[in-house]
């Protein structure tokens, strides 16, 4: 029943990644927040898996891979989208850069797990890319040039980050496919505020503001986002074609804008709508279930001659 709805989940979770990350932005150094997010969220995963008496990996290579994927997945991908958006990056810049994700997944997963897609998801695909582009074309030329100036260098940061989740992704699929997931995410947890608190230590100044405020984005993130949306995402990931759950992120740009369209009566142009209809086609042609047996793990596409 929860894989059934799971894609839906995830997507309407995540979706508000970047409203948590400005919210975020003038109660706390960004490096900082995610350091005291991973740092609750695996001690609150440590007392869950005492209660339900789940047992850490005990080998070295188990942990060496957890932590790994929690470097890609958390530390390098969270610590430079939200750095990103705490120093001003346009949201259409950023959600033209994670459009790059499920494509990039697609053509790794496809070379290094041997995972097959037809040619209507590899159309389904580039639709979905299409989409999300001509979507945010209204915001993006709304965008003055110190926007662009500034946003320079941080869509190199953010270009970074995606390859490190896109890898993150592929690298769960392929080193960790069993398991407790929640085992392995107290791992990731633990490896990301390893390599993320220094990065905080030497570059900010360690400021959170302790207010009701602070501490309502807080749960959010840490039960919201670290546990219900990375859970879901980890799980799409164990049960399906890692390419297709990562044609789920094409939707979450477009979501967020009917977001902020409902609760910021942001406007909404026809270019944009008809935009993300797109990107609903092409994310629905790649989880169209292929109709069949699957092919083989290096076999050819049947209707190719």
């Amino acid at each position: 029943m929860l894989l059934r709805f799971a894609p839906v989940l995830f997507v309407l979770i995540w979706s508000t990644g970047w409203i948590t990350a400005r919210a975020a932005a003038p109660l706390a150094d960004p490096l900082t927040f995610l350091t005291a997010r991973f740092v609750l969220a695996a001690a609150l995963l440590a007392l869950i898996m005492l209660a339900f008496r789940v047992r850490l990996p005990r080998s070295r290579r188990a942990w060496m891979h957890g932590i790994a994927s929690g470097i890609l997945l958390h530390a390098i991908y969270l610590g430079g989208v939200w750095y990103s958006i705490d120093q001003g990056l346009a949201t259409p810049l950023a959600g033209i850069i994670a459009a790059l994700q499920p494509l990039l997944t697609a053509v790794l997963a496809v070379t290094w797990l041997a995972e097959h897609l037809t040619r209507k998801q590899w159309l389904g695909l580039t639709l979905g890319f299409v989409g999300l582009v001509i979507a945010l074309l209204p915001k993006l030329f709304e965008l003055e040039g110190q926007a662009f100036t500034t946003g320079a260098w941080l869509m190199a940061i953010n270009v970074v980050s995606i390859i490190s989740v896109t890898l993150g992704s592929l690298y769960q699929k392929r080193f960790l496919p069993d398991g407790d997931l929640r085992a392995i995410t107290l791992m990731q947890y633990i490896g990301a505020a390893l390599v993320i608190f220094p990065v905080a230590l030497a570059t900010e100044n360690l400021h959170i503001e302790l207010t009701l405020q602070s501490a309502l984005v807080m749960a959010w993130a840490v039960f919201g986002l670290s546990f219900a949306a990375i859970g879901l995402y980890l799980l799409l990931i164990r049960h399906g074609a890692v390419s297709r759950a990562a044609t789920l992120i094409y939707l979450i740009p477009p979501l967020v804008a009917v977001e902020a369209w409902i609760l910021f009566d942001e406007a909404l142009s026809p270019i944009a709508v008809g935009g993300m209809l797109l990107t609903v086609l092409g994310v629905y042609l790649v989880n169209q279930k292929v109709t069949g047996r699957p092919a083989p793990i290096g076999a050819r596409d049947p209707q190719r001659r």
